[in-house]
């Protein structure tokens, strides 16, 4: 039996609250910036109150940018870091899943090896092999290029693991019954197993859609080209003006608009996120 407490309802929803606050106000605070004018954060003090500058700072990130700082319009570095994303999160479901079905429904040799191999990579992440990848890309010829700047990061050693798992809790008999049905591999992964694994999938897409958009490092070593640019690159460009003070009414606008493409996927996305993570869906 659950003991009525109004005194830990109470502290429990005190420690909510604070925390919605610990994490909502550094956002409340770079959305006031982005409404202010440049000299407002010069005096040394933060604004709490929105200002008068929101139309004329956002309408300008996103048509011009800030070509002192090399950073382009915001709309153009969104387009690229949403196709980065996209791609990203897509090409490592899409392999993932055919992997992971390879190793569980297919019997070869050496099979638990190549899942094991597969795994191994959890360890060598782009970071580790950061110079090797960069030699390969720029001897294909793809620097400053889409395929370029997604290619490297497709596979997944995480996904292929979680759907290898998953795979592994569908009966033998289900199997066994869409081949009396005359299902062939290929029917049976697309018309059973491909439905039975949609809200996994839904779940890692979201994820692998932020992993994607917050990309910094592998982006700026193969983009020279500002038709390239990521978001995130962009502001870093913008907080980083070497001959000015960074103008940080504009930077946080920047900030905000950033934020709004991956939380919108999370909304939008949030009843299968949460399902795939806590329902197997057997």
């Amino acid at each position: 039996m659950v003991e009525n407490r109004p005194w830990l309802s109470l502290l429990t929803h005190l420690v909510l609250i604070v925390g919605v606050v610990v994490v909502v106000f550094p956002v409340y605070l770079a959305f006031i910036a982005s409404t202010h004018g440049s000299g407002d954060f010069m005096r040394g003090l933060v604004p709490l109150l929105p200002g008068p500058h929101m139309l004329e700072n956002y309408g300008r990130m996103l048509t011009q940018g800030i070509s002192t700082a090399g950073a382009p319009p915001v709309s153009i570095m969104l387009m690229n870091s949403t196709i980065i994303a996209i791609v990203i999160a897509v090409g490592k479901i899409a392999i993932s899943l055919l992997s992971a079905y390879a190793i569980v429904f297919f019997k070869f040799p050496f099979r638990l090896l190549a899942f094991w191999i597969i795994f191994i990579t959890l360890m060598l992440p782009v970071e580790v092999r950061i110079i090797p990848t960069f030699a390969v890309v720029a001897n294909l010829g793809l620097l400053n290029s889409y395929v370029g700047l997604t290619l490297p990061l497709i596979a997944s050693a995480t996904a292929t693991f979680l759907f290898r798992q998953f795979f592994l809790t569908v009966p033998d008999e289900l199997m066994e019954a869409a081949r009396v049905d005359g299902a062939g591999p290929m029917k049976f992964f697309r018309d059973i197993l491909l439905p039975l694994s949609r809200t996994n999938i839904a779940a890692l897409f979201v994820i692998l859609f932020i992993y994607g958009w917050v990309q910094y490092l592998w982006p700026l070593l193969v983009t020279t080209d500002s038709r390239y640019y990521t978001v995130v690159m962009g502001i870093k460009r913008l907080a980083a003006t070497a001959d000015s003070e960074p103008l940080w009414n504009l930077v946080m606008a920047s900030v905000i608009l950033a934020m709004l493409p991956p939380v919108l996927v999370v909304i939008f996305m949030q009843r299968l996120f949460v399902k795939g993570l806590v329902d197997t869906e057997k």
